[in-house]
C-alpha cells in the first residue's frame, strides 16, 4: 500500500512478511553471486596489486623520457627474463629433488622411529607411535595401494592446472591494468564531488604508491628469505635444498604466517637428517626471524604503510579461510589499505571532533 506522497506504507503482518521474505532472498541470491564470482575477484585483486607493486618501476622509467608502453614492455621484459633464467636454472635439479623425494618418502617416515625423542615418547604409549608410522611407511611403499592415492594425485594435478590458468590470468590483468592505470585512476576520480576531488586523488595516489611498495617490498622480503635459507640448508647438507628454497620463497610472500610455516617444513626434514641438524637450523630460522622483524623488513617498507603483526595473522588466515592461498596473499594489502586510509581519513576527522 501507498499514501499520498507515494510512500510505501506496510499495512499488515503478510506485506511484512512477503518483504522479509524478498530481502532474505536477495541476501541469498547476492552472496551466492558472490561465492561464484569469489575466484574472478580474487584474480582482479591480485592483479590491481601486482599492477600497484610493477607501477613504481614504470613511473621511474617515465621519469628517463620513456613513454608508458615503453616502459611496462621494459619492466615486464625484464621480469620474465629473470623468472625464465631462474626457472631454467633451479628446474632441472628441483624435479630431480622431487623425484627423489617421493621415491624416499617412505625412508623419511622410516627414519623418525630411529629419533631418540622418538623412542622416548613412544615409550609412554607404549609403541602406539612407532606402530602409526610403521603402518604409514608400509602404506606409502606398497604399490598396490598407490591407487587408493590416485584420487589425491589427480586432485593436485587439476589443482596445478587450474593454478597455471590463474597465474594466465592474472598476469593478463595486471598488465591490462598497467597499462590502463592513469586512465581508471581518472575515471574513479570523476565519481567523486568536484570539491573533494583532489583531496579524494591525493590520498588514493598514497594508498596505491604505499601498496605497491607494500606488494613488491614483501617479495624482496621473501627473496632474501629463501635465498640465505638456500645457503644455510647446503652448509648443512640439507636434502632437497633447492624446493625447500622454493617452498619457502612462496610462503614468505605471506608476512609472518608464512615464513613460520616454511620455518617448520624445513626444521622438519632436517630432523630426518639428525636432532642436531633440526635443533641449528630450528635457531637458525629463529635468529632469522628476529633480524627480519627487525632489520630487513623496516629497511625495505619504510616508505610502505606498516601492519601489525596481529593484523598479519588475521588478515592471512580470514583470506586464506575464504580464498585459499591466493586469498591470503590479496588480504594482507588490502589491510594495509584500510590502515592507511584509517590513519589519514578516519582518525583525524576524529581528532577533529
Amino acid at each position: 500500500m501507498s499514501d499520498n506522497r507515494g510512500n510505501i506504507k506496510v499495512s499488515n503482518a503478510f506485506e511484512i512478511g512477503f518483504l522479509g521474505g524478498l530481502g532474505v532472498l536477495t541476501a541469498l541470491l547476492l552472496g551466492a553471486s558472490l561465492t561464484t564470482l569469489a575466484t574472478v575477484i580474487t584474480y582482479m585483486a591480485a592483479a590491481i596489486f601486482i599492477a600497484l607493486g610493477l607501477d613504481p618501476l614504470v613511473r621511474v622509467l617515465e621519469s628517463k623520457k620513456l613513454s608508458r608502453t615503453v616502459s611496462i614492455l621494459i619492466v615486464v621484459l625484464t621480469i620474465l627474463v629473470v623468472a625464465a633464467a631462474f626457472l631454467i636454472a633451479i628446474l632441472p635439479t628441483a624435479i630431480t629433488e622431487t623425484g627423489i623425494l617421493v621415491s624416499s618418502a617412505p625412508n623419511l617416515v622410516q627414519n623418525f622411529t630411529n629419533l631418540p625423542f622418538i623412542h622416548s615418547i613412544d615409550s609412554q604409549f607404549n609403541g602406539a607411535i612407532s606402530t602409526a608410522i610403521d603402518n604409514l611407511a608400509v602404506f606409502i611403499a606398497d604399490s598396490k595401494n598407490w591407487p587408493t592415492m590416485l584420487g589425491g594425485v589427480v586432485q593436485v594435478g587439476i589443482s596445478l592446472v587450474n593454478g597455471v590458468v590463474g597465474f594466465v590470468v592474472i598476469v593478463t590483468l595486471s598488465l591490462y591494468f598497467l597499462a590502463s592505470l592513469g586512465r581508471f585512476k581518472k575515471f574513479v576520480y570523476a565519481l567523486v564531488p568536484a570539491t573533494k576531488r583532489d583531496r579524494f586523488a591525493e590520498l588514493s595516489e598514497e594508498v596505491a604508491g604505499s601498496v605497491g611498495r607494500y606488494v613488491y617490498g614483501q617479495a624482496a622480503v621473501a627473496t632474501i628469505n629463501a635465498t640465505l635459507g638456500f645457503i644455510m640448508m647446503s652448509i648443512m647438507q640439507i636434502p632437497y635444498a633447492v624446493v625447500l628454497a622454493f617452498v619457502t620463497f612462496l610462503l614468505a610472500l605471506v608476512p609472518l604466517v608464512g615464513a613460520i610455516s616454511g620455518a617448520s617444513i624445513v626444521t622438519l626434514v632436517a630432523l630426518t637428517v639428525n636432532p642436531t641438524a633440526a635443533l641449528i637450523v630450528g635457531i637458525y630460522y629463529l635468529v632469522y626471524m628476529q633480524i627480519e622483524a627487525y632489520v630487513i623488513s623496516p629497511r625495505i617498507m619504510k616508505k610502505a604503510v606498516a601492519v601489525p603483526g596481529g593484523v598479519v595473522v588475521v588478515a592471512a588466515l580470514a583470506g586464506g579461510s575464504l580464498l585459499g592461498i591466493m586469498g591470503a596473499l590479496v588480504a594482507i594489502p588490502v589491510a594495509a589499505s584500510m590502515i592507511m586510509i584509517l590513519r589519514q581519513v578516519w582518525m583525524p576527522r576524529q581528532n577533529n571532533r
